[in-house]
């Protein structure tokens, strides 16, 4: 299994981002994935998940962030939109297990917001 996270950056507030995960080693559409942040000096936090259609988004995300999949491509993408300081973090695509559990994670893409 291998995820690959891209497209963070340095982005100023109220900007936009759209990070992309590119997933091989498994049947990408059959698994649920997420998107988990860490913002620096604070602790894993859950961001997103989508099944097949079913979307789940952290309170402080819903209407800014939207998950998406493209299981042609097998890749998982995470919209950001009016970006804030606070979302600042190392972002990580993890694919979730028959179980829930997300057994496989990506090396990270920071995301940076500031003027």
């Amino acid at each position: 299994v291998q995820l690959v996270e891209s497209g963070g950056g340095l982005v100023q507030p109220g900007g936009s981002l759209r990070l992309s995960c590119a997933a091989s080693g498994f049947t990408f559409s059959r698994s649920a994935m997420s998107w988990v942040r860490q913002a620096p000096g604070k602790g894993l936090e859950w961001v997103s998940t989508i099944y097949d259609t079913d979307t789940y988004y952290r309170n402080s995300v819903k209407g800014r962030f939207t998950i998406s999949r493209d299981n042609a491509k097998n890749t998982l993408y995470l919209q950001m939109n009016s970006l804030n300081p606070e979302d600042t973090a190392v972002y990580y695509c993890a694919k979730r297990d028959s179980g829930g559990d997300m057994d496989y994670w990506g090396k990270g893409t920071l995301v940076t917001v500031s003027s």
